[in-house]
């Protein structure tokens, strides 16, 4: 065993600080073989890492150790800027957390990580982990990103056919992955997209151009991780599934 190893804290006590599961389920992850440290799986009881370097897997998803960085969800209320400030004094999400500021010092500068315009609501992931933010905005990485649209009449039986063959707006083609209908009301249609496109007013911009305007749009996903029944306003922590899933889908 290397100096480096033979520092730092017991593996078991790490994956049970980081919430993965107690220590002693922890030791049975390590001994069967289901935790990986720097790429190398490791059986022995006692690996010491360091929680601020050390790269953990668990069954291949990775685990977030380091008690200073944070992870939000956020459900964006409709009206609300996605920025930390405005000199205009309009509302933003740094409003939302105003009143944290035993978070804030904790966890130094939080960014959201991508954008959501004033009129959309829904899902806004907040994090001052800079690498994994910077992979979940890149295009490259392709994360799927999940909308529920309200818009005005009800769409023919080929607008998801037209949406997943692509469709050309004033900046470039943009592909949906899949779309489907939800619901049906008087005059207007509840359609869900996913898509992994990033641009500014992409959803509304696609709808419109298929003749369905968005009366009212909302993310509800962002990879694997949901919005669920969060409320409006509301912010809560990710689990650790849900982080792992993201480390996950930008391949860290």
């Amino acid at each position: 065993m290397s100096d480096n190893a033979r520092e730092g804290i017991r593996l078991q006590k790490v994956l049970a600080q980081a919430g993965v599961a107690s220590r002693r389920a922890a030791e049975e992850l390590i001994a069967a073989g289901r935790v990986d440290v720097d790429g190398e799986t490791v059986r022995e009881m006692g690996r010491r890492v360091d929680p601020a370097t050390a790269v953990v897997h668990v069954d291949g998803a990775r685990i977030a150790l380091r008690e200073d960085q944070v992870y939000l969800s956020l459900n964006k209320p409709r009206g609300m800027l996605s920025t930390m400030a405005d000199d205009r004094g309009r509302p933003c999400v740094g409003d939302l957390l105003a009143d944290k500021f035993d978070l804030m010092d904790q966890a130094g500068r939080l960014f959201h990580v991508g954008r959501l315009d004033a009129d959309t609501e829904g899902l806004l992931l907040l994090t001052n982990d800079g690498e994994l933010g910077h992979r979940l905005m890149h295009p490259s990485f392709e994360v799927p990103k999940t909308y529920l649209a309200e818009v005005m009449g009800m769409p023919a039986r080929d607008v998801g056919k037209r949406l997943r063959a692509g469709v050309d707006l004033d900046d470039g083609a943009v592909v949906v992955h899949s779309f489907k209908l939800v619901d049906s009301l008087p005059g207007r249609s509840i359609v869900e997209l996913v898509l992994h496109e990033g641009r500014k007013h992409v959803v509304r911009r696609l709808l419109d151009s298929v003749g369905h305007p968005v009366q009212r749009l909302t993310r509800t996903a962002v990879g694997e991780v949901r919005l669920g029944n969060q409320k409006p306003g509301k912010l809560r922590p990710l689990n650790t599934t849900e982080v792992g899933s993201l480390y996950k889908a930008v391949g860290l």
